[in-house]
């Protein structure tokens, strides 16, 4: 068992995590710790942008507008003035530090996005923001000398005495060792979970292990039935889902069902540019009564130079998948995306449980409502990412001994095993949990997550059963929070329930061995 002493340990390295570690690194030692590389994340593959008060045409009465627009009547309105106004701040302080967005003759080139009233997508590389985004704060955190990486290193606990963390039990994949580091302060930033699906664009580290860790500590979880499909990935059978990010569609591209009809037009003032739980419902439907399984992205209408130029990256890409993005019909359907929701924070970022902090996809701050606004995640991973870190600072060192802590192991014979529960789970919840969904799903998804839950509860310590249980909870959180919601609304749609319920404009709040809740909106 090693040990090591840090003031703030952050767990995930998608830019939530580097810009907490990049702030935390002003106040004391920092550990990053990452279950794989410290370049794979979902920020790393995001191909949009990201969105700010730039353009002299905005302002932060519009964008902030947009936001609760998007989220339906569950953004909380102070989160949502911070992200807008924080963020511009954040944004420009990148370019200071030396990012370098998309330009032309000097000024800053703004895209168009799905629900945006005005142009205010900085982009970098054209259609790889994240990339270059990630890479450079990663930079920027490495360059400091009081931060720490630990690659292929597992968070596996929270340790907390009382209320109180006073510290993190991993397990390190490469030399086979259990690690406790000691903190005052844990910032959880490991993205989301969409990977509990068949169909999705994130990478395989997206399972919700921050989610599960921290509702086994007791931290509160708001939100989560809420899952945004993103509309336009590439559909290849026997393929993974690739991303064409919304930026193609904010820059014209059209959606045809298998008639060759644009038939957005009909759904939404915005067609094609609605927001995005409106864009995947209404090709759930046309899927549904084509008995189909995609449809069509053209841009053919479009200058075929321009689109090379403007998203370069996903035009090669596409090539290797034998589609020419200009010049033909692009096959997609929508695949898991973000998750909306997430362990529930305050302004601060800090969680019910002191020293516990959330920033990035895996946190609920109160700003994405029902239904994330395109582009404004990587904003949230910048904002609430300083104030996590700012806040971490400011805590007092826990007069506690660390108490004993069981090691975990890997047992190689348990990964078939794995895999095929892991299977079964993406299977149950893309089934019953997907873009439309009813109670008999959702009540038989409930039923067989709660047998594999119960399962492997009492394999704590062989780490491929310890995931099959983590996963079964963060899915079971998903359909219960779902079941309970009688409302279709945002990144959550009901057959049985098919309009917005003003009784529901609150946030669902899931606790361990506490009977869920609901908590107001604030106005």
């Amino acid at each position: 068992m090693e040990v090591f002493e840090f003031e703030t340990v952050v767990v995930g390295s998608g830019l939530a995590g580097l810009a907490a570690a990049y702030h935390s690194s002003k106040y004391g030692r920092v550990a990053i710790v990452t279950k794989s590389q410290l370049d794979i994340s979902n920020s790393y593959y995001a191909q949009g942008g990201i969105a700010a008060v730039i353009g002299a045409d905005d302002s932060a009465e519009l964008h902030i507008e947009d936001t609760k627009t998007a989220g339906r009547g569950l953004c909380d309105a102070d989160a949502v003035e911070i992200l807008v106004n924080e963020g511009r701040q954040r944004v420009l302080e990148l370019i200071e530090l030396g990012m370098e967005f998309d330009n032309k003759d000097g000024e800053l080139v703004l895209g168009l996005e799905g629900g945006h009233s005005r142009r205010r997508i900085l982009h970098a590389g054209g259609d790889a923001t994240g990339k270059l985004l990630t890479s450079f704060m990663l930079q920027k955190a490495k360059e400091q000398p009081s931060v720490s990486s630990f690659e292929n290193v597992t968070a596996i606990r929270l340790i907390k005495q009382e209320n109180c963390i006073v510290g993190l039990h991993a397990y390190n994949f490469v030399t086979q060792k259990n690690i406790i580091f000691k903190t005052k302060a844990v910032i959880i930033a490991t993205g989301g979970l969409s990977r509990v699906f068949l169909r999705s664009t994130n990478p395989y580290t997206a399972t919700g292990d921050g989610i599960a860790m921290a509702y086994e500590a007791g931290a509160k979880i708001a939100d989560i039935e809420f899952i945004q499909f993103h509309p336009t990935a590439l559909f290849v059978p026997g393929k993974e889902a690739y991303l064409i990010s919304e930026a193609v569609r904010g820059e014209g591209a059209w959606l045809l069902n298998r008639k060759g009809e644009r038939f957005m037009k009909a759904f939404h003032p915005l067609a094609e540019l609605a927001p995005r739980d409106v864009v995947a419902f209404n090709i759930y439907k046309q899927l549904h009564n084509e008995k189909s399984d995609h449809l069509f992205l053209s841009l053919k209408h479009l200058d075929k130079q321009a689109v090379i130029n403007r998203f370069s990256h996903i035009y090669h890409q596409l090539k290797e998948y034998g589609f020419d993005m200009a010049s033909d019909l692009l096959p997609v359907a929508p695949a898991a995306h973000y998750m909306v929701g997430g362990i529930r924070t305050n302004l601060d970022a800090e969680t019910n449980i002191s020293g516990l902090f959330v920033c990035g996809e895996a946190a609920s701050t109160g700003v994405m409502g029902a239904n994330r606004l395109a582009s404004n995640s990587l904003l949230e991973c910048l904002v609430f990412g300083k104030r996590a870190s700012e806040k971490a600072a400011k805590l007092v060192d826990p007069e506690c001994r660390v108490p004993e802590v069981e090691p975990i192991h890997i047992d190689s014979r348990n990964e078939p095993l794995y895999l095929e529960m892991q299977n079964e789970i993406a299977s149950l919840m893309s089934a019953n949990l997907g873009i439309v969904r009813n109670e008999a799903g959702m009540q038989k998804a409930v039923e067989r997550l709660s047998e594999i839950e119960s399962g492997y509860n009492d394999f704590k310590n062989e780490y491929n059963l310890f995931k099959i249980r983590n996963t079964a909870t963060v899915c079971k959180l998903i359909a219960q929070a779902a079941l309970v919601r009688h409302e279709s609304r945002g990144g959550h749609i009901r057959e049985d329930f098919q309009s917005e319920n003003p009784e529901f404009e609150n946030h669902s709040i899931q606790q361990k061995n506490v009977n869920m809740q609901f908590e107001p909106v604030r106005k």
